[in-house]
């Protein structure tokens, strides 16, 4: 009995991963809705429209961007958790989606279980910039500056829970400083508050202050990525300018319904993969302040995993509200 339960196992298993591998073969065989979880227009539905048209022509069928913005990506990303789990149906989700886990007491997914990972395809580094008339150079610099009068130096944010917030209270975090958070309502704002003096630093998007760098307006200290920006390569990274470790990047990913047949998955990574090498994408991003950057679903997957407690950590430490 136990032998003929045994065989019969085996046999199940072999036909379930046989329609699998046929499926896999035939997809897709109908469009693909790519969901932006913002309005149109902004970077990321840029990036979700730029990645469509691309992975479009590789697939042979259209992958059209469906923008359902709401609830900082919360209600875009829940479509696609709750969609059925055969590759149609995916979203290109910005770090929010760990960082939510902070702001959030209940979401209406889990972020883990109920996703599977098809590839991170961007990276926005973020660049701590300072105004001309703070005497700190560097990042050890301006550590020193802010140990010497605590609570004394405010940085400008795009908003409360910005990428550029949470980046700096990671930082203040991890050097041992106390710096007042300034929230102005948008990026152009803050910027236009630094280049005036009102505030002396800033982290902000490439895009937002690296014409202000070039033109001696600011003064770069570092970048956020883990590693130096091929667009700034003389600028140090912040972890190994004097903050050992550091790392706050926005990034942008690629996910699924859970349960997505892994040979699906691998398809669409793939293909993704291929497109971020290609000369006019990798143009097209830099001129959104974006660099591609590919992980496979189980890197990208373990980023996620990594992040939600650190970011949760931070946002809960320095008692970071959402707008």
């Amino acid at each position: 009995m136990t032998s003929i339960l045994a065989r019969w196992t085996v046999s199940a298993f072999l036909l379930v991963a046989a329609v699998t591998l046929a499926h896999a073969q035939q997809f897709p065989s109908r469009p693909i809705r790519l969901i932006s979880p913002y309005p149109p227009g902004g970077g990321n539905d840029v990036l979700a429209r730029l990645i469509a048209d691309k992975l479009g022509d590789a697939l042979g069928q259209r992958v059209v961007v469906d923008n359902r913005a709401g609830a900082n990506t919360i209600v875009g990303t829940d479509l696609v958790a709750k969609s059925a789990p055969d590759g149609y149906t995916m979203v290109l989700v910005p770090n929010s989606f760990v960082t939510n886990v902070g702001f959030y007491a209940k979401l209406p997914y889990d972020t883990v279980r109920d996703f599977a990972p098809i590839a991170l395809v961007a990276l926005s580094p973020q660049m701590l910039v300072v105004h001309p008339s703070v005497a700190a150079s560097s990042v050890k610099e301006l550590v020193a500056l802010a140990k010497t009068k605590p609570g004394y130096y405010s940085y400008g944010s795009s908003g409360n829970g910005s990428v550029g917030h949470l980046a700096m209270a990671l930082f203040d975090m991890m050097a041992g400083v106390k710096m007042e958070h300034i929230a102005y309502k948008g990026t152009a704002p803050a910027v236009t508050e630094l280049l005036g003096g009102q505030i002396p630093l800033m982290m902000s998007s490439m895009l937002s202050v690296l014409p202000q760098v070039k033109a001696g307006k600011l003064r770069l200290l570092a970048v956020t990525t883990a590693k130096r920006s091929p667009a700034v390569p003389d600028a140090p990274t912040i972890a190994e300018a004097g903050v050992p470790g550091y790392e706050a990047t926005l990034w942008y990913g690629l996910i699924a319904a859970a349960r997505t047949p892994a040979p699906l998955l691998e398809r669409l990574s793939g293909e993704v993969e291929k497109t971020l090498k290609e000369p006019d994408i990798i143009e097209k991003l830099s001129r959104q302040g974006v660099e591609p950057y590919y992980h496979g679903p189980k890197e990208f997957a373990a980023r996620v995993r990594d992040e939600i407690p650190k970011w949760t950590k931070v946002i809960k430490e320095a008692g970071v509200r959402i707008e």
